[in-house]
């Protein structure tokens, strides 16, 4: 039976500028759907896993537009409750090159933000369920959409369900009155994976590599930097098992190195790096790399050192694909972990 995984958070209407025009210049948009926990149960529903996705949404056409999306690409919605005022948007401008991508989130009292603890059964969402995902966006969103969160992870911890999150610090979010660093580690606190970047663990946690500026990259970032990183947050949070960093040299926006490493029983392990020279849509690589992860970890057992390098490669696919959701299959990645980034065309 395919291993089930549950994540839970809030998936947008994501309008882009077309091309690299600029908000000022464009006369349409091109309307997608993303978010960080939907895009990971897109992942794990192309690798042919049993992906569940839960957020609450509100009773109108949009809802079902996106519904209907996620279900397109064989992604569960039946948790998905209903409620609340608006699907929440966000505006996306894509850089080139010097200048950097923006976006402007126009999220407030989405469906998912007004969410109350109680709302959602947990017991029965997660029964069954091998792998339970958040990110950090989720509790950034409101006190109640916090609070939901830790109910889903403390049932999950009962229930002896995996629970793995990403860190994924949005300075932009916390806006509620409470800072991450409040808020987080009573989350953290129940999780068995740990995934971050460079940035994330600094932000929330004040815990960073010695002497490193994520700033003066230029696109090199040494993995073994990271370790230090690795053992202070399993320090802070005893019950992780297993913590990640992902590693983004970033040579402009075009041009990025990529990598990771995996910290797990005492031991450090490094992927290969890869040289993306032409980036298609950096959003929604975090998602795709925890995406590979957790399809690794359940896939091929405590191989970690093979988990870790199949996320690396499907992240770095996830660069020449539009949109959040990474569109490719388990043998796309595994030709790459093989080393066949050719770009051949398959016929």
């Amino acid at each position: 039976m395919s291993k089930k995984i549950v994540t839970f958070g809030e998936v947008m209407l994501r309008l882009a500028t077309p091309g690299y025009q600029r908000f000022i210049q464009s006369t349409n948009l091109t309307a997608t759907f993303g978010g960080g926990e939907a895009n990971v149960a897109v992942s794990l529903a192309n690798y042919g896993l049993n992906a569940e996705y839960v957020t609450r949404l509100p009773k109108n056409d949009v809802a079902e537009w996106c519904i209907s999306e996620l279900r397109k690409y064989n992604v569960g919605t039946k948790n998905i409750i209903r409620g609340g005022e608006r699907v929440g948007i966000y505006f996306l401008e894509t850089g080139a090159v010097a200048r950097p991508s923006k976006v402007v989130y126009d999220r407030a009292n989405s469906s998912i933000a007004d969410i109350q603890p109680g709302m959602i059964n947990w017991k029965e969402v997660l029964k069954d369920a091998d792998w339970f995902h958040w990110t950090g966006i989720t509790p950034a969103l409101s006190q109640g959409a916090a609070d939901a969160c830790l109910e889903a992870i403390k049932v999950a911890n009962e229930m002896g369900v995996t629970v793995s999150t990403d860190l994924n610090y949005r300075k932009n979010l916390w806006k509620y009155g409470k800072k991450a660093s409040e808020v987080m580690p009573a989350l953290v606190e129940g999780c068995d994976v740990i995934l971050g970047n460079e940035e994330d663990a600094e932000k929330v946690f004040g815990i960073k590599p010695e002497g490193f500026d994520v700033t003066a990259t230029k696109g090199h970032v040494d993995a073994a930097e990271f370790e230090s990183v690795c053992t202070q947050m399993m320090k802070k949070f005893p019950r992780a098992k297993k913590v990640i960093i992902t590693l983004r040299g970033s040579i402009n926006a075009n041009h990025n190195t990529w990598g990771g490493v995996l910290y797990a029983d005492g031991k450090l392990y490094q992927s290969k790096r890869y040289d993306i020279t032409h980036i298609v849509d950096r959003v929604g690589g975090g998602d795709s790399f925890m995406g590979g992860l957790i399809y690794g970890l359940l896939t091929y057992g405590e191989d970690n050192q093979k988990a870790l390098d199949f996320a690396v490669a499907a992240s770095c696919l996830k660069h020449t694909v539009y949109g959040d959701f990474n569109l490719v299959t388990v043998p796309e990645v595994e030709a790459l972990m093989g080393g066949d980034g050719s770009g051949r065309v398959v016929r």
